[in-house]
């Protein structure tokens, strides 16, 4: 929510992430990010658009992010800190949206960095349709049928955990015990993304090659 081109952690992996491949590795890594729509009818019209021009070979997705990572199927899926119930929050806060000033302030305080970032707009149609992105997500998860892989890291200190935004359990119940928890925050630290996530990329793809 509010990431976008140039958000922090695909910069992390498009200025490393190749030098972190072993010598003869028979592939490269291209890391590409683009900003959506924070509407998600809107966001999935664009994804998919963008699915059919790069044919991307992993998908990865952080925090909000993840919900339309996970729906996007027949590609491995890694996730960080995905926030798999910030969409019931959104979607039953959709009413507050319908008081006077109410949609002003949330676009206040949730205000994105300057820069290449997704444009925040709490309006009552925008967040309702946020309870249909998370079953529709959730339908691809192995619990539910799903047949693709899924990978996820968890911050110790994440303090979006405490509310349930974010959840283990949650995910657990959808998706197993695919997961590893880093000592750090909700927005995964530099010293993580190089020892944890980068890698868990690099041979997610490998072994895809090697089949």
């Amino acid at each position: 929510m509010g990431g976008g081109g140039d958000s922090r952690i695909p910069s992390i992996l498009k200025e490393n992430i190749n030098r972190m491949l072993p010598d003869g590795c028979p592939f490269r890594l291209n890391v590409v990010v683009r900003t959506y729509s924070f509407d998600p009818r809107e966001a999935w019209g664009q994804i998919s658009s963008w699915l059919e021009e790069l044919h991307p070979v992993l998908i990865a997705g952080e925090s909000l992010g993840s919900l339309n990572a996970i729906r996007i199927k027949g590609l491995p899926h890694v996730l960080v800190s995905p926030s798999l119930n910030a969409p019931l929050y959104l979607g039953y806060l959709a009413p507050l949206t319908l008081i006077p000033g109410v949609t002003w302030l949330f676009d206040r305080i949730y205000r994105p960095k300057e820069g290449d970032r997704q444009k925040l707009h709490f309006t009552y149609r925008t967040l309702k349709k946020y309870l249909k992105l998370r079953k529709t997500a959730l339908a691809n998860s192995p619990a539910c049928g799903g047949k693709d892989s899924f990978y996820a890291f968890f911050g110790t200190h994440d303090h979006y955990r405490r509310s349930g935004i974010v959840s283990i359990r949650t995910y657990r119940k959808y998706f197993g015990d695919s997961y590893s928890v880093y000592d750090g925050t909700h927005f995964m630290e530099e010293e993580f993304v190089l020892t944890m996530l980068a890698p868990k990329i690099i041979g997610t793809v490998a072994a895809l090659v090697s089949r």
